[in-house]
C-alpha cells in the first residue's frame, strides 16, 4: 500500500468515525424526543428501532475506532457479571443484568450451534 493508499484510508475512516458520532448523537435525541413525547400507539416500536440504532452505531464506532466486537462483547459480559455480584440497583429490583445476561448468552449458543451444523 502506498503512503498516499494509506493516508486516503486514514482520511476515509477519520471522516466515517465522525459520521457514526453525529449518526450516534442524532439517536439518542431521537430517543429523548421520543420518550418525551409519551407512550403513543407506535413508541415501542419506534423506540425498539432507535435503540436497535444506538447498538449497531455503537458497535461500528468501536470497530472503526480498533475494538473488535468480540471485546465489546467480552466487556458487556464482564460489566453484566460485575453488576450482578455488586448488587447494581437494577439487578436487585428487576434482575435485569440476569436476564441480559442469560439473553445474550443464548443468543450465542444459537449462533455457535448453527454455525457447527453448516
Amino acid at each position: 500500500m502506498s503512503l498516499f493508499d494509506r493516508d486516503l484510508d486514514i482520511t476515509r475512516n477519520i471522516k466515517m468515525i465522525e459520521w457514526l458520532k453525529s449518526e450516534l448523537l442524532t439517536d439518542i435525541a431521537a430517543l429523548f424526543k421520543a420518550l418525551m413525547n409519551g407512550m403513543k400507539d407506535d413508541a415501542q416500536d419506534i423506540l425498539a428501532e432507535t435503540i436497535s440504532n444506538l447498538i449497531v452505531i455503537c458497535y461500528l464506532l468501536g470497530k472503526r475506532l480498533g475494538i473488535s466486537y468480540h471485546m465489546i462483547d467480552l466487556k458487556m459480559e464482564d460489566k453484566l457479571r460485575l453488576g450482578i455480584i455488586e448488587g447494581h440497583e437494577l439487578e436487585k429490583s428487576y434482575k435485569d443484568l440476569s436476564e441480559l445476561s442469560k439473553h445474550l448468552n443464548s443468543t450465542r449458543d444459537k449462533n455457535r450451534s448453527s454455525h457447527f451444523y453448516k
